[in-house]
């Protein structure tokens, strides 16, 4: 992965367990992990806040690519889709992915706490971190996207 070996893990009080195992997975793999969302169960977040604040910032810069984790990964996904220039992909196996990479070029990744297990998570975020976008006859569709994106923001 070129990119920068920093990346923000954003999650509500549904996915801190999952969380700490992707955390401690990343950190293995060289990683600086940033993290935003709650730490204990005492301290609930509604997941649409952690994800438009991590969203933007993958949008400005600050991060290459993020990660984030609810009970499924869906609101999570639908919630960071909103920011501009922001595409996230829920995943729940490691071909998805890479595809998420590879073909659309998502730079956030989302997961479900309560839809993929330990193992297997490690596994799809090593897929998505593998992968890079293959441009070809993506980038067209990529390049659509993202003009989707200014039409958005015409419309605030």
């Amino acid at each position: 992965m070129p990119e920068r070996r920093r990346i923000a893990v954003g999650n509500d009080e549904a996915a801190i367990g999952l969380r700490e195992v992707l955390a401690a997975h990343l950190e293995a793999r060289g990683f600086e992990v940033d993290h935003y969302g709650p730490s204990t169960a005492d301290d609930p977040i509604d997941y649409p806040d952690v994800a438009v604040d991590v969203a933007q910032r993958v949008a400005d810069g600050t991060y290459d690519r993020a990660l984030l984790l609810c009970g499924t990964g869906i609101g999570m996904a639908i919630a960071a889709n909103k920011v501009p220039g922001v595409r996230a992909a829920q995943a729940a196996d490691t071909y998805s992915a890479q595809r998420a990479r590879k073909s659309n070029d998502a730079q956030v990744l989302t997961l479900g706490a309560r839809t993929v297990g330990p193992e297997l998570a490690r596994a799809i975020v090593d897929a998505w971190l593998g992968s890079e976008f293959e441009g070809g006859r993506s980038a067209s569709k990529v390049a659509k996207l993202r003009a989707l994106d200014e039409v958005s923001v015409g419309r605030r």
